[in-house]
């Protein structure tokens, strides 16, 4: 997620579509060249109601675009939902699981890999949802045995939750929950996985191809048709008015396409490893840790 400081800014905007905007303005010089030359007296469109034409594309282009960022606020929703659930599931755990004289044996043990097991899961999805090495980032939170019966599993964040569940139900078992906690405990998984599977949806559901092509079509159709309407009124400015005009354009129809995808592992992702560590250090300190990672900061005005 681009986090840029003000004076940035500008020089964030005007890269944001820097080589389609150099063709354009390049485009542009051509066409008012050809034109004092004579060679395209011909092609001067200035009856083309190129303004109707523009206002068009313009409900196009924020129709898509608002629904890309629809896909986009749901997911970072989703992680906010998550972010509440997870620590949510470290109070219960640590708050609300109690031990007795009896059967104290490997009660904190189990307190820490419940805990641990949330951390793995949330960097685990992070990895998932970005289609990278779902195990890359959890190697220091789980022991070795975890890490090896996890390879080779479709879905790791939800094998992850199995063993959860599985040590939720062994924590009943024992005696260190009862039935209104367990239901509590499970209730917060079940949330989580409803969550993830949000997520997952927005991944592998991408949007229509036509609210892709069209825009994309039209923007530059218009972009190409615009110095033609202009050139026999504004000459030698024609680049000026051009290019400022078609820049608002392409830069539309690149928002919307940038912002379609949240989970694509780039700029424009909701900034889900700042997030995963921030989930990270709330539960180690809720298991009494003082040495935890510091939060992520912004390189070059991105955080991720």
């Amino acid at each position: 997620m681009i986090v840029p400081r003000t004076r940035s800014l500008v020089l964030h905007t005007i890269s944001y579509v820097g080589l389609p905007l150099l063709g354009l303005l390049a485009y542009d010089i051509l066409v008012v060249v050809a034109y004092r030359m004579g060679y395209l007296q011909w092609a001067a469109f200035e009856q083309i109601p190129l303004s109707l034409f523009g206002s068009v594309i313009g409900v196009i282009l924020a129709f898509r675009n608002t629904s890309s960022y629809a896909r986009w606020w749901e997911a970072r929703t989703l992680w906010g939902s998550i972010v509440n659930n997870s620590r949510s599931w470290g109070r219960l755990v640590t708050t609300t699981m109690r031990t007795g004289p009896q059967n104290n044996a490997g009660f904190a043990e189990q307190q820490n890999k419940l805990v641990y097991l949330q951390i793995a899961w949330v960097h685990a999805l992070r990895q998932h949802l970005r289609k990278l090495d779902p195990l890359a980032d959890i190697t220091n939170v789980l022991p070795e045995n975890e890490i090896a019966a996890l390879k080779g599993q479709n879905n790791v964040p939800a094998a992850i939750q199995q063993k959860q569940s599985l040590l939720l139900r062994e924590s009943l078992d024992n005696g260190w929950i009862d039935m209104a906690q367990w239901h509590a405990m499970n209730q917060s998984l079940d949330d989580l996985v409803d969550a993830q599977g949000g997520a997952e949806r927005i991944k592998n559901t991408p949007m229509p191809r036509q609210y892709d092509y069209l825009p994309q079509l039209c923007a530059q159709m218009f972009c190409f048709l615009l110095p033609l309407t202009m050139v026999s009124s504004l000459g030698w400015f024609t680049p000026l008015g051009s290019t400022l005009v078609g820049f608002i354009f392409l830069t539309l129809d690149k928002i919307g396409r940038d912002l379609e995808d949240p989970f694509d592992n780039t700029i424009h992702d909701i900034p889900l490893t700042s997030i995963t560590r921030i989930i990270e250090i709330n539960l180690r300190q809720m298991l009494g840790e003082k040495d935890v990672p510091q939060p992520t900061q912004p390189v070059d005005d991105i955080l991720w």
